[in-house]
């Protein structure tokens, strides 16, 4: 199984923050997001690791290799990180996951190993780590049946019809990553490059079952805003410690 991270956005809302320096190495008590992630990714077995770079790209190398000698990486450089999002970032690594069973990271979420364990102990050809809530308009959501079958997502559903949010964490079983694949390929060639991946995930949900794990129990938070930053440093890190 393999790891794929996406590092390579500027983090414009999070300035001055990240005028110097990659969203993914902000410090959360002593460690940076990424050795948050790194540190999950390990102690579930994965070796092989690919970060999806553009942004301050050799700060995160470095950084990487630096403090993680034991792990693989291999890199994909977004050189359009500007105008571009998730979508592309992640068809830029269809190589690294096609065919295989791969877990998926926005390169802003911190959490603990048990999300991720969570994830991949899941029987679903695809798991995605939910936290359920009431959300608000700039959340990922998901719609899901009695049987947690996703049957949407996005940002764009009426929060009353939803079950919480998407965290931007999740495995995907080598079967279903053809499909996930093509439907990545679609969006960027019909032009929708500055598209989140889970558009893809959307075109693919009527036809490829998508499943939501609950991780509502376990500390997690996407870190796109100051005041999202400093919740992570005080409130999520807090129950990292008390678990």
């Amino acid at each position: 199984m393999k790891a794929v991270i996406l590092v390579a956005g500027v983090s414009r809302r999070l300035y001055p923050l990240t005028e110097y320096r990659p969203k993914c190495l902000l410090e959360v008590g002593g460690k940076t997001i990424l050795d948050h992630q790194l540190d999950a990714v390990r102690a579930v077995g994965i070796r092989e690791v690919t970060l999806v770079t553009g942004y301050r790209r050799e700060q995160i190398r470095e950084h990487a290799e630096h403090r993680y000698p034991d792990l693989e990486f291999s890199y994909r450089i977004n050189h359009h990180f500007f105008e571009t999002n998730t979508a592309y970032s992640l068809w830029l690594a269809g190589e690294e996951f096609l065919d295989r069973d791969f877990v998926y990271m926005n390169g802003d979420v911190l959490f603990e190993p048990r999300l991720l364990e969570r994830c991949i102990e899941s029987p679903a050809t695809a798991a995605l780590a939910v936290e359920a809530k009431q959300c608000g308009d700039e959340e990922v959501k998901v719609i899901v049946d009695g049987e947690q079958r996703i049957h949407a997502i996005g940002k764009g559903l009426a929060p009353e019809q939803c079950l919480g949010e998407f965290i931007g964490v999740a495995r995907f079983a080598a079967p279903i990553t053809a499909y996930f694949y093509q439907a990545l390929d679609a969006l960027v060639h019909a032009g929708a490059r500055n598209d989140y991946f889970e558009a893809a995930l959307a075109k693919m949900a009527p036809h490829h079952p998508l499943h939501a794990v609950d991780v509502t129990d376990l500390p997690c938070i996407e870190i796109d805003f100051p005041e999202d930053y400093e919740k992570a440093r005080s409130a999520v890190l807090t129950r990292f410690v008390r678990n």
